[in-house]
């Protein structure tokens, strides 16, 4: 009997593999994951009405996401320039411009029109459908800017929700092994501020933590324990609802340097968890954070005036 030897696999020499900076999103099962974790979380929170409301509007979003023409690509030249200088590829205040997303966004809100909801929605979105392409345009850009004027909130939702289509298509024609680090807490596609990070359980990722763009649902690798608002390392604790909760899947990054905070969810405990779905369905924490002198950091559109 010979004892057979086990050689070592090249790509192991050297040490454990390096987790890619950038994961692109499979847009063919974003929104429609996104729905289905939307109805989950409905089905045991007091928020359930808005929860089936937003996965009503991911569920449009994937429809429509699969019936769209091709985009025109992002010209090598552009994407060589983005990448020779440090700058995402995907120039966001451009689209209230192109003439491709207002098209997308003209045929959300028409097909948005089949939604139960209050009756301020439904005026808000009728509103919206008889605009003009220049306050269309306005109101692209004010999204592309992350910031919404609190008296339109319900009126840029709809809008957002469109934005998030045009820009997921976008980011899927890049290469995500050419993307370069732009800034702290700053998408390397699009340049948009996260959401909330996922640290993430995959096979040679364990542990790795991910922000999420809370646009185009772009993935990049950002250290652990460091604030994704300022990028200091010092100063750095962690909230949950459940005050000492090690386990809690969803908790507050706080930082003490800028007062600024983010929330971390732990995929790696729990892989259903979708940064965008689970950033409402934790509002709980959002609440708890409220009158603690920090200052949300992340955004999210679905978010914004709670």
């Amino acid at each position: 009997m010979s004892i057979s030897s086990v050689q070592p696999d090249p790509a192991m020499i050297g040490g454990i593999p390096k987790a890619p900076f950038v994961l692109m999103h499979n847009p063919t099962r974003l929104f429609r994951d996104r729905a289905a974790r939307l109805k989950v979380l409905a089905e045991s929170s007091r928020l359930a009405p808005y929860l089936r409301f937003l996965a009503d509007i991911a569920a449009i979003q994937d429809d429509l996401l699969s019936s769209l023409p091709p985009l025109e690509p992002i010209s090598g030249e552009q994407r060589e320039r983005a990448r020779d200088n440090a700058m995402p590829p995907i120039d966001r205040s451009t689209m209230g411009a192109s003439a491709d997303c207002r098209d997308t966004v003209r045929q959300f809100l028409a097909r948005a029109e089949q939604l139960e909801m209050p009756k301020a929605a439904v005026e808000a979105l009728a509103q919206i459908i008889a605009t003009d392409n220049e306050t269309l345009g306005w109101m692209i850009d004010n999204i592309s800017a992350d910031n919404l004027p609190a008296e339109s909130l319900a009126h840029h939702l709809f809008v957002a929700a469109a934005v998030q289509i045009h820009a997921v298509r976008l980011a899927a024609g890049l290469d995500p092994g050419h993307l370069v680090p732009v800034s702290i807490g700053v998408c390397p596609a699009c340049g948009g501020k996260p959401v909330a990070s996922l640290v993430v359980g995959f096979h040679g990722a364990e542990g790795t933590r991910y922000a999420v763009c809370a646009c185009c649902s772009t993935k990049w690798n950002e250290v652990r324990v460091k604030c994704l608002s300022c990028g200091s390392t010092k100063g750095i604790g962690y909230r949950a609802v459940e005050t000492g909760d090690e386990e809690a899947t969803v908790k507050a990054e706080v930082c003490d340097s800028c007062h600024g905070w983010t929330k971390i969810m732990y995929q790696n405990r729990n892989p259903a968890l979708d940064a965008v779905a689970d950033d409402v369905g934790s509002l709980g924490l959002d609440a708890l954070m409220k009158d603690t002198g920090y200052k949300r950091a992340g955004f999210n559109p679905f978010l914004v005036g709670y």
